[in-house]
């Protein structure tokens, strides 16, 4: 009997110890390994908690539901990611064509930095819609492109964008956004996947050749 308590006192002594306050920590890094190696949809409450060592009860105390923790890292993800597209427009300086090509630069840059961070972001219906912050730091991030397109085109931030102006922009968006999920897949190589030019090489190509501004709003500017 004696024996029996003992053996289960050690077993609770040899379990990993944390912080209360880590928790939330460990079942962060825990998700974002689990996507990078499954997918989003590989993803479970389940699997984050025993990673985290925790009872699949646990992450409640922290996020409500899975939902709730994959929105959170979306968060941090759209957090991080406006953050750099915001230091690339500054670099851009006072010309529009050289603001969208530093943010494209940090666009591609942090998606291949955060893998997994990156294809969650962009799963809406992996998001709580309800999270006020998580909306918040999304809206930022697609404003720094916008003020970017807003400048090309002289449009004030009052003015709805026209749909000319908006095609600039969906333009600009999906040509490197497109690049970042090949660059992501190893796709750059062609179809038999060999190529010896760097990522940064492919990505330096891509930004020569981005959509110039259209004519329509030269003139428009003059």
């Amino acid at each position: 009997m004696n024996s029996v308590k003992i053996k289960r006192a050690d077993a609770k002594a040899r379990r990993p110890a944390y912080h209360h306050g880590d928790l939330r920590q460990q079942l962060l890094l825990a998700t974002e390994q689990i996507i990078l190696e499954r997918g989003v949809e590989g993803f479970t409450l389940r699997e984050a908690a025993r990673r985290a060592g925790v009872s699949p009860a646990a992450p409640a105390h922290h996020f409500k539901d899975a939902k709730g923790l994959l929105t959170e890292v979306a968060l941090l993800g759209f957090r991080d990611f406006g953050a750099a597209l915001e230091a690339a427009d500054k670099l851009g300086g006072a010309d529009p064509a050289r603001r969208l090509r530093e943010q494209a630069r940090a666009y591609v840059r942090f998606a291949l930095a955060h893998p997994a961070r990156f294809e969650l972001m962009f799963r809406h219906d992996k998001h709580d819609k309800t999270n006020e912050e998580f909306q918040r730091v999304a809206r930022h991030a697609y404003g720094v492109l916008e003020g970017a397109i807003r400048a090309a085109t002289q449009t004030s931030a009052q003015a709805p964008l026209s749909s000319q102006a908006r095609g600039f922009l969906l333009a600009n968006w999906s040509i490197v956004h497109g690049f970042a999920h090949l660059a992501l897949g190893g796709e750059l190589g062609g179809p038999d996947g060999e190529s010896t030019t760097s990522d940064e090489a492919l990505l330096s190509l891509m930004l020569a050749h981005l959509p110039a501004m259209p004519a329509r709003f030269t003139t428009m500017r003059s």
